[in-house]
């Protein structure tokens, strides 16, 4: 039995189903595949004999061919023999058939070449292997390249055995992630350093919450040096939704980081088209009919999720994360936050003025009263269980509420958090926080198109649709303003996850991703225009003062 550096012993897990396996093959087209090796710098004009290519699923070949090729064209410029370069490819894949494919491939490219048959051979039987990569990688810090294309399995196909040692062996690998999140782990932790890990993957690990651990391993340790996004280009052999993109990480110091968007018409032309502008470290964008190409001074840290949209914004979001606090920040006493949550909706809210004693109801605000721009109360409740110290009522004390409880209390008992607290069954989810309800607020609708604030200057206490936004420096009209415009729009797009027919989720933790200026910074011919056009509900002229505030080309926002 034989025992990985992982620490599992593979002999006792469960293998994995064929059709989970061939589900998660998805082959790269040749162009694509010679893209990512030159972006990662595996060229033939190196000494590849002395470094050491790793591929991680290799297939049938399609990276692997390719790689192969190149060492070979190197081993000839170098004067190297093939046997210089033994340990100079490894390639993995579970499928004997597969590793059989592979072999046989990498033997005719060698032959092709004029290389020995025996030479041939006895380099195809040594670079490519049949074994469980995650699991059998025993080569930590060797690595200067890991290229290819993962497979794409969600964890919950996989069996539980093999899934429970794919999660101990790769800590990223967390929730409903893909298995893919575990080849980026284990390929970025076998580089040594200066080592370039070139994939072509599905981008939702960028910004989806499973991904949260690798882009942390990512932050702390990598450099971001290219990101490709192809979600509409032909880039595999067969039509998959997989919304790919190319990576280029490297094991170093965050660097400067190159970012491209193509469209569907993106072909191995362009491909060839941007490798000069890669390598000649322009600072100039290009924007043409099939791409478009920009370079970063830096990448996005820590754990959070990357931003998408073109390279421009992708850009301008970075400079606006340079130069720009967070708008939720101690310093202004500015924060957001969600309304209140009941867990039975249908019993705690009424407009049913007459049901409990009247100090047990607290006006609510509703997603329908913010639809105009103007707060416009639709004259509901919320059958308010807290007092003003953030405790529960007494019961005792307020018969007619607890009568209306009664009525209710099936409801109200069966609910989870009611189960978990039998003596408090009839809180709400959240506790009310009664100050709130005086403050004055933006508030946002939890789902819209654009972005939509809506100023209730005290009175209400939100539902739990509602997001909004308290703070002690900021005239709320001024700050409503800049949040109108398309400024802040950019930013929501570019972090927010997009419902069907292109409506966003305007949450909290995309609403803290947006940079404001300090209160203080904004003249004062500024702040009254921005309140202007708060007022009339004028995004385009929020806009025009949000970019000379921000210091923005207008062009980049529109």
């Amino acid at each position: 039995m034989r025992r990985s550096t992982l620490g599992f012993m593979t002999a006792d897990l469960a293998p994995l189903p064929a059709e989970s396996i061939e589900h998660g093959e998805v082959f790269t087209r040749p162009w694509v595949v010679e893209l990512i090796l030159d972006l990662a710098g595996y060229r033939s004009d190196l000494d590849l004999a002395s470094l050491t290519a790793v591929e991680p699923a290799c297939g049938t070949g399609a990276f692997l061919g390719p790689m192969v090729a190149r060492l070979s064209a190197s081993c000839r410029e170098h004067g190297r023999r093939l046997q210089d370069a033994a340990r100079a490819i490894r390639a993995f894949d579970l499928l004997g058939r597969n590793v059989e494919a592979s072999r046989r491939l990498v033997e005719k490219v060698l032959l092709d070449d004029d290389w020995p048959s025996e030479e041939a051979v006895a380099a195809a039987t040594a670079w490519v292997r049949e074994g469980d990569y995650l699991l059998d990688q025993r080569y930590d810090d060797t690595a200067d390249f890991v290229l290819g294309n993962p497979p794409y399995i969600r964890l919950e196909d996989v069996p539980s055995s093999r899934m429970a040692a794919y999660r101990a062996a790769c800590p990223t690998m967390t929730g409903r992630a893909d298995v893919y999140v575990g080849f980026f782990e284990v390929g970025l932790r076998s580089l040594k350093d200066g080592g370039v890990l070139g994939f072509i993957c599905a981008d939702r690990w960028m910004r989806n919450q499973y991904g949260r651990y690798l882009r942390q391993l990512i932050s702390d340790g990598y450099s971001v040096d290219a990101t490709i996004t192809m979600h509409d280009v032909d880039a595999f052999e067969e039509q998959v939704s997989a919304y790919p993109a190319i990576s280029v990480l490297r094991r170093g110091e965050q660097g400067t980081a190159v970012v491209a968007d193509t469209k569907r018409s993106f072909g191995p032309k362009d491909a060839a088209a941007i490798l000069p502008w890669v390598r000649q470290g322009s600072v100039a964008s290009v924007l043409s009919e099939n791409y478009e190409i920009a370079r970063l001074p830096h990448w996005f840290k820590g754990s959070d999720s990357w931003p998408s949209g073109t390279p421009g914004r992708l850009a301008m979001i970075e400079d606006l994360n340079d130069r720009f606090p967070l708008l939720e920040d101690k310093g202004t006493g500015t924060r957001v936050g969600i309304g209140v949550a009941t867990g039975a909706d249908s019993v705690f809210i009424t407009t049913n003025d007459a049901e409990v004693e009247p100090e047990r109801l607290l006006p609510l605000s509703m997603v329908r009263d913010t639809v105009s721009g103007d707060l416009a109360w639709s004259g509901h409740y919320l059958v308010n269980p807290w007092d003003s110290t953030g405790c529960l009522v007494d019961l005792d004390a307020h018969p007619r509420l607890r009568r209306y409880y009664e009525r209710h209390g099936e409801v109200l008992r069966r609910r989870y958090i009611a189960e978990k607290r039998p003596a408090n069954w009839y809180r709400t989810i959240d506790k009310i926080d009664h100050r709130l309800t005086e403050q004055p607020k933006l508030l946002f609708p939890d789902m819209k198109l654009t972005v939509h604030p809506v100023l209730d200057e005290g009175g209400l206490y939100p539902h739990h649709n509602l997001y909004y936004i308290v703070s002690e420096a900021w005239d709320l009209r001024v700050l409503g303003g800049l949040l109108l415009s398309r400024v802040a729009q950019i930013f929501i797009e570019a972090y927010a996850v997009k419902m069907r027919g292109g409506t966003l989720r305007f949450q909290a933790q995309y609403l803290r991703r947006l940079r404001v200026p300090r209160p203080e910074m904004i003249s004062d011919r500024d702040r009254a225009l921005l309140a202007q056009a708060f007022d009339e509900r004028d995004s385009a002229a929020a806009t025009i003062v949000a970019a000379r505030v921000y210091g923005i080309d207008p062009g980049l926002v529109v």
